[in-house]
């Protein structure tokens, strides 16, 4: 068995974290993710669209007409783009004019 003094594995201990600092991790983008889809289990559950305009603003739990994605409280993201994340589909991205039975009013 070998031994390394204290101050060869100080050095490098101190070599191993520069590179680990000094390397960019890559973070997930929304351009990453796949798009939900009123098909899929969890967008049907919450009676997912594409296009809020589709759904009868009096079937709504909180009936108004303007209801989309864009203007919930959940979605995430940058503003204008066309998909973007949500906190109700994580891994999947919303359409900003879509809806679900799950919109809340922002602050």
């Amino acid at each position: 068995m070998s031994t390394i003094d204290r101050r060869k594995f100080f050095q490098l201990s101190a070599v191993a974290a520069a590179g680990y600092l000094a390397i960019p991790s890559r973070e997930a983008q929304a351009d990453d993710l796949p798009h939900l889809t009123a098909d899929d289990p969890m967008g049907a559950a919450m009676k997912y669209t594409d296009d809020a305009s589709s759904v009868d603003p009096a079937t709504r739990n909180n009936p108004a007409a303007d209801q989309d994605c864009a203007n919930c409280a959940l979605i995430q993201g940058n503003d204008g783009d066309e998909w973007r994340p949500c906190q109700i589909f994580p891994g999947k991205t919303v359409n900003a004019a879509g809806w679900c039975s799950v919109w809340a009013p922002k602050a």
